[in-house]
């Protein structure tokens, strides 16, 4: 259940950063949804590492759900201090490449539908941390098209998995 909480608002922040992106939210509102989506994320790495039955793979689990509430926080603390985005494009560059083993890894152990669409989301996710890297650390004009493929992102390896899962029809 923690998995389909963290998924239903790493969509939610997705899409609107998506949108915001596009130009359709303004950048003193966009916080609003980093903030909350990294608290969120955060608290459930947390009860990860931390619980009861954390163990290894827990570990790991909360280790790479750090990776985004870090995202979400940079991006809404980069909207009060004003900064051009160039460190969180280098971490973006960071997190792109750290999610190519994951995916390789979700893949390879993949059983179910489930298994591969979470590994094909892990690529898409490495995906779109590289064109925030090329977007903000190298500056590259193409602000519409990652826009686009982070609602996509959030459409479709946050929200719908995420719903999905605290519905029960994923397990």
């Amino acid at each position: 259940m923690l998995l389909g909480l963290s998924l239903l608002y790493v969509g939610a922040v997705l899409f609107l950063n998506g949108i915001w992106l596009l130009g359709r939210i303004g950048d003193k509102e966009i916080w609003v949804i980093n903030i909350f989506s990294g608290i969120i994320t955060f608290l459930i790495a947390m009860q990860l590492a931390f619980g009861a039955n954390a163990d290894a793979n827990s570990i790991k689990g909360a280790a790479l759900t750090l990776l985004f509430s870090f995202t979400y926080f940079w991006v809404a603390i980069n909207r009060f201090n004003g900064a051009d985005g160039r460190g969180l494009g280098w971490f973006s560059l960071f997190v792109s490449i750290t999610a190519i083993p994951v995916a390789i890894q979700t893949l390879q152990s993949a059983t179910s539908s489930w298994g591969i669409w979470f590994g094909l989301s892990w690529t898409a996710w490495s995906f779109l941390w590289f064109l925030f890297f090329l977007l903000l650390a190298m500056q590259k004009p193409i602000a519409k098209l990652t826009g686009v493929v982070t609602v996509a992102a959030g459409l479709f390896t946050g929200w719908l998995p995420g719903f999905l899962l605290l519905d029960g029809i994923l397990k």
